[in-house]
Formats: C-alpha cells, structure tokens, sequence
C-alpha cells in the first residue's frame, strides 16, 4: 500500500466522567492514524470493561501509518467478540459503542475510513459547516428516520439513550463504514453522547471554528458540556489533517487508560506526524 505524499495529522483528546457520574466508561484510543471513542454501557462491571476491551483489540491499528480496510473490518469483529466474553454479573451484559476513524487510501491518495456502531459520532467540518457523517444506531434515530419525531424532539425523548447496535451484543451487528477523501484544513470530531447530549450541533461548530489548536477545542467542547450538566460520561477527539509536511515528527499523550485514572484532567497538546510511503 503507497501513498506518495507527506501528510500531517495534529490532535487532542479529552476525557471526563461528568457532573453526575462516579464512573467513567468511556475509553479512546488516538495515535499514530487512529481515532476511535468508545462508550461502555452495563456499569461498572461491564461498561467501563467493555469500552476499555474495545479499544485494546483495535490497538493493533495504531502500528501501521496507512491502515488496510481489511485489517479495521477484522479488528472490528475481534473487538466484538472479546467485549462478548466479559463475564458480568447474572442479568447484566457488557457492551460499548464504538466511532472513530482511520487512515487508509483509495487508488493511492489518503482517504478516512469512518466507522460507526451505536450512538457515538464522528462529524467532519469542512469549509466552515460541520457535518455528522456517523449515523446513530439509536431508536430514536429510528423514529426520526420515520418521521414521527424531530431532531430536537430526538434530544428530549425518554429513550434517546437506547441503542440499536453495540459491541458485545447477543448477534453479531454490521458496522457502518464510509470513505472520505482527505482534504488539508478538515477537521474530525470523534465523542461520546456526553458531548451531543449537552451541546447542540451549532455550539459544537463555533468551538471548532473559533477553537485553533485541537487540544484546546477538545478541552473546551468538555467544559462546556460539562457547564451544560455533564449528566453523562464525556470523551472528544479533535483530529486537523494539515495538508503536506516536508518536517515530520511524533509527540504523543499519555495512553488512554493512564488517563482514565484522573479523569478531572486531559493531556497536553499532542502532534503527530506521518510520512505516508
């Protein structure tokens, strides 16, 4: 697999257990050319666990600069069957949303592979207008596609927390999988229902429009949702494609699960750079 240009790929990352919640079951997992939030459901003895088995079995991904799609499909399913053999509790199962994205390339250029399960979301802003490319596996997506109730609707509803795809369900379920061509100066939001949950899509835009340095827009998208109630778990990836790099190098944060244990606090700016070859 060749891509013959040079591309950076800037980032940040925060993480918070909310106002309300003692717990945080979120995990992510960022580097290297992956991007992916998780949100574990089932509490403490299955969520938390869940998100966290997750993002291990994808790990893998972060070893190669350029990911194969075959490789993200594999991992995918591996990352299901191992949240299907957490062992919980008598009438409790483990399970966890999964979204994010991934370098790969497409007839030798570099293209996001976004990939979706349950009501995380991925978005994308271009040229100035913010775009949710994910779609939610949640029932009242369901009944939004139908007509029956309104987006804004949709935030209120009594069961808008209910999802209809999850790793570590009893039946295997698809993935959503997209391709997006790879422009410099786009901008990915990967997170948790922590953040839409509090923030709508228009606040979330003005951030990322007015907020520069992606570790500082993920801090600030966290505050402000936490300030909005944070009645849930919050997790924000914030990913800048740069365009073509001549000096590249890699910092890195702190692993995702270092972070988990203080989880009041979120790493330093972050920056890697790739050379796609």
């Amino acid at each position: 697999m060749s891509v013959e240009v040079n591309l950076g790929l800037l980032w940040g990352a925060a993480t918070h257990r909310g106002a309300r919640r003692t717990l945080n079951e979120d995990s992510f997992l960022a580097g290297g050319s992956v991007f992916f939030v998780a949100d574990g459901m089932g509490g403490h003895d299955a969520g938390e666990v869940a998100s966290e088995a997750a993002v291990d079995a994808l790990r893998p991904l972060q070893d190669e600069p350029i990911v194969g799609v075959d490789a993200v499909r594999g991992l995918v399913r591996a990352a299901h069957h191992a949240v299907r053999g957490i062992a919980t509790a008598p009438g409790r199962g483990a399970g966890t949303t999964l979204s994010g994205a991934v370098l790969t390339e497409q007839g030798g250029e570099p293209y996001w592979l976004v990939v979706n399960m349950g009501d995380s979301r991925t978005y994308r802003l271009a040229d100035g207008e913010l775009e949710q490319v994910s779609v939610d596996h949640s029932e009242v997506q369901e009944l939004v596609d139908a007509g029956e109730i309104t987006r804004a609707e949709a935030s209120t509803h009594p069961r808008r927390h209910v999802v209809t795809r999850a790793l570590g369900a009893p039946e295997t379920p698809d993935a959503d999988y997209w391709f997006l061509p790879v422009h410099a100066g786009d901008r990915l939001l990967v997170c948790s229902d922590g953040l839409t949950g509090e923030l709508t899509d228009e606040r979330i835009a003005v951030l990322l429009l007015t907020q520069h340095d992606p570790q500082t827009a993920a801090e600030r998208l966290v505050a402000e949702a936490l300030a909005a109630g944070g009645r849930d778990n919050i997790t924000v990836l914030v990913v800048d494609a740069t365009g073509l790099a001549d000096d590249l190098e890699s910092t890195a944060p702190r692993d995702a699960r270092d972070l988990r244990d203080d989880e009041d606090t979120v790493p330093r700016a972050a920056a890697w750079r790739e050379t796609l070859t």
